[in-house]
């Protein structure tokens, strides 16, 4: 009576569908409970992944990883690199990386470049060379720029200013900013490109007044001074800087949200996933 039922409204019973592949209705529900437990995994991880991103919202699969695992240790899961992957591909949710191009320097100008004393030093300690370099934002309005200096033991972002033009004001800022909370710059080194801003005279003065080592990449060769270019590309890759605000002020609101939360949350691969602040401060 019952199969002639389900006969005539064209469906079959589980037991009937599992012998179709020579399984038992066990087999079935087994299965059943693995995929529904594997579900409810990735909602978990899915949620975890999506509050940490509420601060770092480009963060990559090797930092979630490292940054989340006590967060995952809490509720029981046992999530590895390979795992977490698949996991943000399958929901959309893996980061991607774009480029840029915008020339912010001008390396024609009258004043002394000077040689590049950093190419064979070996860096061991905060304050022992900065790297300073600009890139542009967008505004609804035209580009603003961002002035950055950058501790390279640390990566921690000392010194920035940003403005709505290339002129030497935001660059004498942002190092005086740097120079004000440094506590000790003896055998400092500065380094940057070419550019008119950093070779001219009123912003070398500063550098030579606080005994600084005035260091510059050789011409043509932008690679020199790529740990504050590489600064730049995270700031907009992994914290929104590459979108068009509304204003200058927007802008600065959220620069500044963007490098504190850089020295302060984002992990670094280089700094054996430690923040820029706690390598800054152990070692200063």
């Amino acid at each position: 009576m019952i199969k002639a039922r389900e006969k005539s409204k064209g469906f079959a019973s589980l037991t009937t569908i599992t012998a179709c592949f020579g399984l038992k209705r066990d087999a079935y529900y087994k299965y059943k409970r693995r995929v529904d437990k594997r579900l409810e995994i990735e909602k978990k991880v899915v949620a975890i992944v999506k509050n940490r991103r509420r601060s770092l919202p480009r963060e990559g699969v090797r930092k979630l990883t490292r940054s989340l695992d006590e967060e995952f240790t809490n509720v029981n899961l046992k999530i590895g690199r390979d795992t977490l992957f698949n996991i943000l591909r399958k929901h959309n949710m893996l980061t991607l990386r774009k480029k840029y191009s915008s020339r912010t320097t001008n390396s024609l100008h009258r004043f002394y470049k000077y040689k590049n004393i950093i190419k064979d030093l070996e860096v061991t300690r905060p304050n022992q060379v900065w790297v300073s370099d600009i890139t542009y934002i967008r505004t609804i309005k035209g580009f603003c720029y961002l002035a950055l200096i950058t501790d390279m033991h640390s990566r921690k972002i000392v010194g920035y200013d940003i403005s709505n033009s290339l002129e030497l004001k935001g660059c004498v800022r942002a190092l005086k900013k740097a120079l004000y909370q440094a506590k000790n710059i003896k055998r400092l080194i500065h380094h940057s490109d070419r550019g008119i801003q950093y070779c001219s005279n009123v912003y070398t003065q500063i550098l030579k007044r606080n005994n600084i080592g005035i260091s510059m990449t050789e011409e043509n060769h932008c690679y020199e001074n790529a740990m504050a270019e590489r600064v730049n590309g995270i700031l907009k890759d992994e914290f929104y800087l590459d979108q068009t605000f509304d204003s200058l002020q927007h802008a600065k609101r959220a620069t500044k949200n963007a490098i504190n939360l850089y020295n302060e949350i984002r992990l670094h691969l280089s700094l054996d996933y430690k923040t820029p602040n706690m390598v800054y401060k152990l070692t200063a």
